[in-house]
């Protein structure tokens, strides 16, 4: 039985994209590896084979690892959809809402489930790499914590802590590390590595030094920035790019950035056409008349999204891109907004009712408790695709009949998914992860006049994982961190 823990300094430090190409990274050497995060938070999540779902960062780690996905890979998946409210997801299924108050004191019973889906894991493969959850030092979390120090010691994991160098003071960040946890956590620490650095390491040299004799932890290495780590889906919105406008020669796409965005990466490859560029519209920002094409994102929380998007003002630029003549594309909860009304009689979201949509497509959702998670392949706007369904509601109306897409099955089991307005402007689906084929994406972008590149997305995700686990095989002592594991080589 062998693991590791990757924790970080802080968030967004990159243990999600370091656990990755470490998994790559065993993979290339034989071994057979699994990714596991005790408790993940965020509205960017993956539909498992048997029905479940788990983190997308988890999704990717396990594409790394060349390994199917799994609810044991995250069993404990916080959605934040409302103010202070987050859906819990506990193996892959809803098991309810947490609130801000009593979130500590509802977490610590999950420390067995988290475990269990560790040790069934291990059972399965040669060695599990473990992602933490922002950071250890973050001490007034400490009490009930699953995410951190609390499973490391638990499970008797022993851990790395990763530092970014990129947002400065790394030398304080880790040292200072050291200096607040509890001796006891402190001890689970074997070692640490810095990540992002750009230029040339031996300007750091005397700093690495400095790290090693002020906290006691031997160093792993110095990562360099790597550009591959571009072409990979992020976990979090809050690293989303913010634009306003295209190059000249290029399309612009624009899509606002709500409070509760999700499955973002939906967007990803269409960031990486040439003849197209992708602008996320921060709050306070009107969409540019000048886009090609208006995408409204999933959501979290539809109606609370819907009531921001009218807040920003972002209803009229869309209403008056269409009059226009502009492209929309709605994807989730995107779609279900662009409809004639949203309603939420048992109170899914928040107080039961019902608001008005947008009113681009003649269909209307009614919101429930049953949440569909699955795999779905089919064909829209005349091209094959393969993408996932995670939404809670049913929509259907006159525009439904016009069909986004025919989704596989066959008898009775065959169904249509989306709607196309009258105009043909107006496209709604609840379709995840459909773009990243070549052939719909191409079909897509003909739409508002853009040629594509024709690249395979998921081929491309494929070949950065391999960038960066030759990277971290070059500067970091992968021998050392998998013996700290108890891998046997």
């Amino acid at each position: 039985m062998a693991g590791l823990m990757l924790q970080g300094t802080g968030s967004d430090v990159g243990k999600s994209v370091l656990v990755a190409g470490l998994c790559r990274a065993a993979a290339n050497r034989g071994l057979k590896v699994l990714p596991f995060k005790p408790q993940n938070m965020s509205n960017n999540a993956a539909v498992t084979p048997d029905g479940g779902e788990i983190g997308r960062a988890q999704a990717l780690q396990a594409l790394a690892a060349r390994a199917p996905l799994h609810v044991d890979m995250n069993p404990v998946l916080l959605k934040p959809q409302a103010d202070r409210t987050s859906q819990l997801i506990v193996l892959g299924q809803v098991r309810g809402t947490l609130g801000a108050a009593n979130f500590r004191e509802a977490r610590r019973p999950l420390l067995p489930e988290v475990l269990a889906s560790y040790r069934r894991l291990e059972a399965r493969c040669d060695l599990v790499l473990v992602e933490g959850a922002g950071s250890p030092a973050e001490i007034n979390l400490r009490a009930g914590d699953i995410a951190n120090m609390g499973f490391a010691r638990e499970a008797n994991v022993p851990v790395v802590l990763a530092g970014d160098i990129d947002r400065g003071g790394v030398i304080a960040a880790v040292v200072g590390t050291r200096a607040v946890i509890d001796p006891e956590d402190a001890a689970m620490i074997r070692g640490f590595l810095i990540n992002k650095f750009r230029g040339d390491p031996a300007l750091f040299a005397d700093g690495y030094t400095a790290i090693e004799r002020l906290s006691g932890w031997r160093g792993f290495g110095v990562l360099p920035w790597v550009p591959a780590v571009a072409q990979l889906p992020s976990e979090d919105a809050v690293v989303l790019e913010r634009g306003l406008g295209a190059a000249p020669g290029k399309l612009l796409i624009a899509c606002p950035i709500l409070p509760r965005i999700a499955n973002f990466d939906d967007l990803d490859p269409l960031r990486q056409e040439s003849g197209v560029e992708v602008a996320m519209i921060p709050p306070g920002s009107p969409i540019p008349q000048s886009a090609a094409l208006i995408v409204l994102p999933g959501s979290k929380a539809t109606i609370a999204d819907l009531a921001f998007l009218r807040a920003q003002g972002w209803d009229i630029d869309v209403l008056a891109h269409h009059r226009r003549g502009g492209a929309v594309l709605g994807i989730c909860g995107g779609y279900q907004m662009l409809g004639t009304a949203v309603a939420d009689p048992q109170g899914i979201e928040g107080p039961p009712g019902e608001v008005a949509g947008l009113g681009l497509l003649d269909v209307a959702t009614v919101l429930g408790n049953r949440k569909a998670l699955a795999e779905v392949e089919g064909t829209a706007l005349g091209a094959r695709f393969k993408g996932y369904e995670m939404h809670m509601g049913v929509t259907g109306g006159p525009d439904a009949l016009r069909a986004f897409a025919s989704l596989d099955g066959g008898g009775s089991s065959a169904r249509s998914d989306g709607a196309i307005s009258r105009d043909g402007l107006v496209l709604g689906t609840y379709c995840h992860g459909l773009l990243a084929r070549p052939d719909l994406r191409a079909a897509l972008l003909a739409r508002i006049g853009a040629q594509s590149d024709g690249f395979d997305n998921d081929a491309r995700v494929d070949a950065a994982l391999d960038a960066l686990a030759a990277a971290m095989e070059e500067h970091l002592d992968i021998d050392d961190l998998l013996a700290l594991a108890g891998v046997r080589t």
